[in-house]
């Protein structure tokens, strides 16, 4: 249902950002256009996003304008739905270049989604777009991203189907790969000679389907894929 246009002054907008100089641009420039503007402090640890959904949703604001990489707290696409749940009109502002981060948005309720490259005067027209009623992303644009979005998660849960092949003791020498280590350095830790070791990373690459140990460390980064702690 679409929303009925108000006066600017009436147009609560809420920058949820952990960049302060960046908000900080935002908030001037819409500020200077006559919407009541504000800004939300991010937590500076990771967490439930509960206590800052709660903060957001008290203050009823009728558009919040969300980065994706919110620092410290992690990654901002967890409060898009429950916030468009709230009927608050979600546009997300990101440096994030990634269009399966960009379809994943879009799936869970932004209106659309502006890259930080572009000039504020893009995110200050499409405030003005929303406030009018009108649509701020075509059906074809969203389509596309949302095509993006699926190709990305099927990529992502098959190389997370490789890296649960890998055993016990695989996934401690790739956890020990990811942080630096060499082969003379895990079977040092280990107890256990360097041969053993080699044959434990030739595992690893056949398993991951990789032709190097720079590849599995990106592998595993690329699904953000989490190594036993240790020994």
């Amino acid at each position: 249902m679409t929303q009925p246009v108000v006066s600017r002054s009436q147009v609560k907008i809420l920058i949820v950002e952990d960049h302060v100089l960046f908000a900080e641009s935002l908030e001037v420039v819409l500020s200077v256009e006559g919407y009541d503007v504000r800004r939300i402090g991010i937590p500076d640890s990771a967490g439930s996003p509960a206590t800052l959904l709660s903060t957001v949703i008290r203050q009823r604001p009728r558009i919040v304008l969300l980065d994706l990489d919110l620092g410290q707290f992690g990654d901002g696409v967890r409060l898009i739905a429950p916030l468009a749940k709230s009927g608050i009109n979600v546009v997300v502002v990101t440096a994030s270049a990634d269009r399966g981060r960009w379809g994943e948005a879009v799936r869970n309720g932004a209106r659309t989604v502006l890259s930080k490259a572009r000039p504020l005067n893009d995110t200050l027209a499409t405030v003005r777009r929303i406030n009018q009623g009108l649509p701020v992303m075509t059906h074809e644009e969203r389509e596309d991203l949302l095509r993006t979005w699926r190709q990305t998660r099927a990529e992502i849960q098959e190389l997370q189907a490789r890296i649960a092949l890998l055993t016990a003791r695989e996934s401690q020498v790739l956890g020990h790969l990811m942080r630096g280590d060499t082969v003379h350095d895990i079977a040092t830790s280990s107890v256990v000679s360097d041969a053993t070791v080699r044959t434990q990373v030739k595992s690893i690459l056949a398993k991951l389907e990789v032709s190097s140990q720079l590849a599995a460390v990106g592998l595993a980064h690329q699904i953000d894929w989490k190594p036993p702690p240790p020994r």
